[in-house]
């Protein structure tokens, strides 16, 4: 005999039965017989963040890492809208992520009440698959739809819309997974295409991208680069990509279209993997914004939605049989001892970084020493700020750690950017995870002070100026943190940093080390 389920229950047996078995949520009153279905499904493991663009973007960290999607459960529009910035970054990796989104009941949408509004079209803004279910009897099926979908073109965002009544109403039964579909393979004639690049000259610079920084794509490359004499460029923030000693070591290309500039010059051929061909983050008056030279000839090996990693893999095989990849020594710079200033503070972090750590970057204009740094540290993964929406590292930091709870995670994050979600430390205290937070601190806005003079604006007179600025006041983050229950030290010099550093790793839990250094702009 069939025992009858609310809806709630088979949709949350659904995802379970998929390998849906995370959900990062921040839910409401529309939500609660979801939450209250956790109870009867324990195969899911629900994580409470207080503020939905911590959810999004800690689902967004754990699907980078995992590979497969988490869940996020929001309430209503505002709700999802309160979670696009992360999203839109999730997007911008090509994560697969599972976004729920619970909707007045059917019948209560005619009082147009005070919290309806069109979810579909905010979830298309960022979302590959929006779809909302009509039906308790078909939601379970709808949720198994949406989790295969999460794959789709490499990785997406799938949306699936709830109204409140199929939560509650009986009749549901958990739907069989759909068979994901896998990574599609380079476009026929493509690794053609870039061998006869390579053969014809000069060399060509390769442009690595999604899973050619995986450390199969990168080794690949580092073959064909031996081979060949072609040069390695990486995306400027990449999804994902492996480091450390014993890789090769490919340098990301600039954020600032001057230096992208000097990175890109001289380059002939331009062979894409896994990579869109790189433009500026912004236009700017009497620039163009396409950083590819002029007369460069650009290749797709692989597109950004593509298997990259397995088309180097051919192309070595055909262009570099021979070839052995050019592995990072190890070995990190020289520390210079004093006040902390961006080069020693990276010199540092790539000193007592662990082992197999996992990294989310958001230092912003503080971590420009770090990827020099770090080329020959101990092994890690870096995780970087896809969408350039701010707000994205401790999140995602929080997800990694789930997704990795035997792997250390270290945030290194800026203050301005910290403050978009600085409620990640409370669910990371709640879930005691492991993730040591290095919050650089230098009271400023020092990005928008660079761009102030770059966009040809003009200099910043008094009230503009307090626009860039964050030191009225400065913000104590060490407070903050422990607030949130996350224990905390503040660093002022390199010797500090390495010592707090030490504590952070010496125990379990979450920790925070406020590093305070000059602006740099």
């Amino acid at each position: 005999m069939t025992v009858a389920m609310t809806g709630a229950e088979a949709l949350i047996g659904t995802l379970t039965g998929a390998g849906v078995d995370v959900c990062f949520t921040n839910p409401g009153t529309s939500e609660m017989h979801f939450v209250q279905a956790m109870d009867r499904v324990p195969a899911m493991r629900a994580i409470l963040a207080v503020f939905e663009g911590v959810a999004t973007g800690a689902a967004d960290g754990y699907a980078r890492i995992t590979g497969r999607p988490a869940a996020v459960l929001l309430h209503l529009g505002p709700g999802l809208a309160n979670g696009l910035a992360n999203l839109h970054n999730a997007r911008r990796a090509g994560s697969p992520l599972l976004c729920l989104v619970g909707a007045h009941a059917t019948g209560h949408v005619r009082f147009d009440a005070p919290l309806q509004s069109d979810i579909e079209a905010a979830a298309r803004t960022v979302s590959g698959w929006v779809h909302t279910s009509g039906t308790t009897r078909g939601l379970a099926g709808d949720a198994a739809r949406a989790v295969a979908a999460t794959a789709g073109g490499g990785g997406q965002i799938a949306t699936l819309v709830i109204p409140a009544d199929l939560s509650w109403e009986t009749g549901g039964q958990p739907a069989a997974p759909y068979p994901a579909p896998p990574l599609p393979p380079a476009s026929p004639g493509a690794v053609d295409a870039a061998a006869a690049t390579l053969a014809a000259g000069p060399a060509p610079l390769l442009f690595l991208g999604r899973n050619a920084l995986t450390e199969r794509g990168l080794r690949a490359a580092s073959r064909i680069a031996v081979a060949s004499g072609a040069r390695l460029l990486a995306e400027t923030f990449p999804a994902r990509m492996e480091g450390g000693a014993g890789l090769p070591a490919v340098a990301r290309l600039p954020y600032l279209p001057e230096a992208a500039d000097q990175a890109l010059a001289g380059t002939g051929p331009l062979i894409l993997a896994g990579a869109r061909a790189p433009v500026t983050f912004f236009g700017y008056p009497g620039r163009g914004g396409d950083l590819v030279p002029d007369g460069a000839v650009v290749t797709e090996l692989a597109g950004r939605g593509q298997d990259a990693a397995s088309a180097l893999e051919e192309l070595a095989g055909r262009v570099a049989p021979g070839a052995e990849p050019q592995a990072t020594p190890p070995g990190v710079p020289d520390i210079t001892p004093g006040p902390l200033n961006p080069v020693n503070l990276a010199n540092v972090i790539a000193t007592e970084l662990p082992a197999n750590a996992i990294i989310a970057d958001e230092a912003a204009t503080s971590g420009f020493g770090l990827p020099q740094a770090l080329a020959g540290a101990r092994r890690h993964t870096l995780l970087a700020l896809t969408g350039g929406s701010i707000g994205q590292g401790l999140p995602v930091a929080v997800g990694a750690a789930v997704a990795a709870p035997d792997r250390p995670v270290l945030a290194i994050e800026a203050d301005g950017s910290s403050l978009y979600t600085i409620q990640a430390l409370w669910t990371m205290a709640r879930e005691k995870l492991n993730v040591t937070t290095v919050l650089v601190n230098n009271a400023a806005y020092a990005v928008l002070r660079i761009e102030l003079a770059r966009t040809g604006a003009g200099a910043a007179g008094p009230r503009a100026a307090r626009l860039l600025d964050l030191s009225d006041p400065v913000t104590d983050f060490t407070r903050i943190s422990e607030g949130f229950g996350v224990p905390a030290r503040r660093a002022t010099t390199a010797e500090e940093l390495t010592e707090a550093l030490r504590w952070s790793q010496s125990e379990p839990g979450p920790h925070l080390i406020e590093a305070i250094v000059p602006p740099v702009a």
